[in-house]
């Protein structure tokens, strides 16, 4: 097998993974936004939340908790499936509109944000700070240009049963600097 059939095969188990503790783990969501130990982030004005698809774990808590502490708060939107996600400012007060993969998030009109900090979604992880994705690299892109421009904390947002023992890697791949479950906050050295 090679890496690219590795990955597929080990998203497959995942998404099924993560289905189940969707079901298991009522209120991970709260309990992670509850844990994040805003002390122990680097400083940061703006930050990108996601929109839940499917069972992954609802960064709404913890972004809700980040805008009460003063920071701005954008949601990624993708307007090509070829390019890196844009960010726009993400007022709950305003509607939603699909982006080009149909996926919720801030209409056209809303102010473009270059968030300081990045809640990413998660397939899966390991303590080296490797995240699975979907597949399409949309986040590694996007993570890339961001980090080339200027330092991103980005926080991978999981259930704890999420992790696996070492994911495999491509060079492209983009290393979170932490990971947020319902269990606690794990630091990636």
């Amino acid at each position: 097998m090679n890496l690219v059939t590795d990955k597929t095969a080990l998203r497959a188990r995942l998404r099924d993974r993560r289905r189940r503790l969707g079901a298991e783990v009522p209120g991970a969501a709260a309990r992670a936004a509850a844990l994040l130990p805003l002390e122990r982030l680097p400083p940061f004005a703006a930050f990108s939340g996601y929109f839940p698809l499917g069972t992954e774990l609802d960064p709404r808590p913890l972004m809700l908790r980040l805008a009460e502490n003063g920071a701005t708060p954008s949601l990624p939107v993708a307007v090509s499936r070829d390019e890196a996600l844009e960010f726009r400012l993400w007022d709950p007060r305003d509607g939603l509109e699909p982006d080009s993969f149909g996926i919720p998030s801030p209409p056209a009109w809303a102010d473009a944000v270059v968030p300081d900090l990045v809640i990413a979604p998660v397939l899966g992880f390991d303590r080296l700070g490797h995240r699975l994705g979907q597949g399409a690299g949309h986040y590694d892109r996007t993570l890339a240009n961001l980090r080339a421009a200027r330092p991103v904390f980005v926080i991978g947002l999981a259930y704890s049963g999420q992790e696996v023992d070492r994911l495999p890697v491509e060079p492209h791949d983009q290393r979170l600097d932490a990971i947020l479950t319902e269990t606690g906050y794990i630091e990636v050295g």
